[in-house]
């Protein structure tokens, strides 16, 4: 689990095939204290494990589905990637709650300068766009933002410049792809209502039974 409070950058700087996956390294800009073999790391959002640990550096291996949900799929040496590691229990939650589980990839679709904020547009698909609310919480890239306006194909979002500085989000361009995942809480409603509404549908008896065959000449 993770808050969307971005730690540092780090660069890619090696990747190799590993089956139908593959395998990343990774030079972070900052030490990777208390860091140990096995611990998740967020790589622009997506939880990775890191398999490998060499001082700055470390490897994390990415699954074919990985690869087929997120950006890492067209990952290049030279790469910015955002990183966080896993949230502690006794860590203050600034961001909002990050599973780490990419839904889908976005897009930047729109920069623009506002005061001294950077609005960004991004568009996405409506599989994504239904879970996205005004004022609601998104993760982008694995930074927690705030949605300024949505519909059905975009959201907007604010970025303060020490965002822009800290993380990739500042070196945007118009046409790039990112990690998005939307608000688990969302997710999580949604799917009770379904269930209560099938089960509603199954418990509901039918108006059409066997003495309603008979009475109308069916039987």
């Amino acid at each position: 689990m993770f808050t969307g409070i971005i730690e540092g950058l780090g660069t890619v700087t090696k990747i190799r095939s590993s089956g139908q996956g593959k395998r990343l390294t990774i030079e972070a800009d900052y030490p990777l204290d208390q860091t140990k073999i096995g611990d998740s790391i967020a790589l622009s959002g997506a939880c990775l494990t890191a398999v490998v640990i060499d001082g700055k550096s470390f490897e994390v291996d990415v699954s074919p589905e990985t690869l087929s949900k997120t950006t890492f799929g067209r990952a290049k040496i030279g790469d910015r990637v955002n990183l966080e590691r896993a949230l502690r229990l006794s860590d203050r939650i600034d961001g909002h709650l990050v599973s780490g589980h990419i839904d889908g990839i976005g897009s930047v679709k729109n920069i623009k300068t506002l005061g001294n904020a950077i609005i960004i547009t991004f568009e996405v698909a409506e599989s994504l766009s239904r879970y996205m609310i005004r004022k609601g919480s998104v993760a982008v890239d694995g930074i927690s933002l705030t949605i300024n306006n949505c519909d059905k194909i975009s959201f907007e979002v604010s970025i303060i410049p020490h965002t822009a500085k800290l993380t990739n989000i500042g070196l945007k361009k118009i046409g790039d792809h990112v990690n998005i995942e939307t608000d688990m809480i969302g997710k999580y409603v949604e799917r009770f209502i379904r269930n209560v509404g099938d089960e509603e549908q199954k418990t509901r008896k039918s108006s059409i039974d066997k003495q309603f065959l008979a009475e109308s000449g069916f039987l």
